[in-house]
């Protein structure tokens, strides 16, 4: 059995065509269950879904989140819950064509792959989305994850035994396709093109990019550290030179008159030197933290089983 993972957030508009596109593709793939992850979604999902799923003859499960705790957060929970040999991820608005499941599963079900990746060939997006995470995801390539395909990865799918290894690293708010290019195995890297968002507007905000950004960033590389570590050697170089300089002028009777221009702008770029440090390393200490709790990273209110 293929378990589908679908988390759910703000897509009440879509869920019609939703679940039709999964009956569909439920002719192509009988042994499919469909775990549906609501995460806390404001609007009517859940009392929808609840309300259409035993009429659809799709082998579901109806997990309901006691919060919002993010879409990776319900993607873990959704993978728990899922009792199939084969997992597979999707997003709620269908701008992955459900179709790319089916080969998923073809790949995992073969033995050609443990880890099949869903990789946008093109895309529909603004012109300033796009512009923006191809320099986010080309500057990740190059100094964290080299294995990242360009452009990010939205959906995969993975047998049993890496599902397991997955849910086994307990990290706190990090990035589950950083993981899996983490864990290794066989990976096939499958091209698609991402369709347009015809229902509703996208939960996927600016600030939870920015968020979801850092979080990349922190938890998979020490390049921020190592960064502030060669601006602080280089401040201090460029610093002790300037001292010469002016110790050696002063003592041949050069300056007369202590510049004022020359100490504010050596107070204000090591004091943004100081203040950008103490960020950065107040960014690992915080993710420390928050893993040092061991906090769950979801909490599942309730869960509804139909048609199985």
């Amino acid at each position: 059995m293929l378990s589908l993972v679908i988390p759910v957030y703000k897509n009440e508009a879509n869920l019609d065509r939703l679940i039709a596109e999964l009956v569909r593709l439920q002719s192509s793939l009988p042994d499919l269950e469909v775990v549906f992850a609501i995460d806390g979604s404001p609007d009517r999902c859940a009392e929808l879904l609840a309300a259409r799923l035993p009429a659809t003859g799709l082998r579901s499960q109806l997990l309901i989140l006691s919060r919002n705790f993010g879409s990776f957060s319900a993607i873990c929970a959704g993978l728990e819950h899922g009792l199939g040999e084969r997992f597979a991820v999707i997003a709620a608005d269908l701008q992955e064509p459900p179709a790319l499941i089916a080969e998923f599963d073809e790949i995992l079900r073969s033995g050609r792959a443990d880890i099949t990746f869903g990789v946008r060939s093109s895309r529909t997006d603004p012109w300033l989305t796009e512009i923006t995470s191809t320099l986010f995801w080309s500057l990740y390539r190059r100094f964290v994850i080299p294995e990242m395909p360009a452009g990010g990865v939205d959906v995969f799918g993975c047998t049993r035994q890496v599902r397991d290894r997955l849910l086994s690293l307990h990290e706190s708010h990090t990035n589950l396709i950083a993981l899996l290019l983490w864990l290794g195995y066989r990976q096939v890297f499958v091209p698609y093109q991402r369709l347009e968002r015809l229902e509703g507007t996208s939960s996927w905000t600016f600030a939870r990019k920015l968020r979801y950004s850092v979080d990349s960033i922190f938890n998979f590389t020490d390049l921020p550290i190592r960064f502030l570590l060669g601006a602080g050697v280089l401040g201090t170089s460029a610093s002790l030179l300037v001292a010469a300089v002016v110790l050696i002028s002063r003592l041949l009777g050069l300056i007369e008159v202590p510049g004022y221009t020359p100490i504010i702008l050596t107070i204000t770029f090591f004091g943004g030197l100081m203040t950008l440090g103490l960020g950065i390393i107040g960014q690992y200490l915080w993710l420390a933290l928050r893993n040092s709790r061991q906090r769950p990273n979801y909490i599942v209110r309730t869960v509804a089983t139909f048609n199985s």
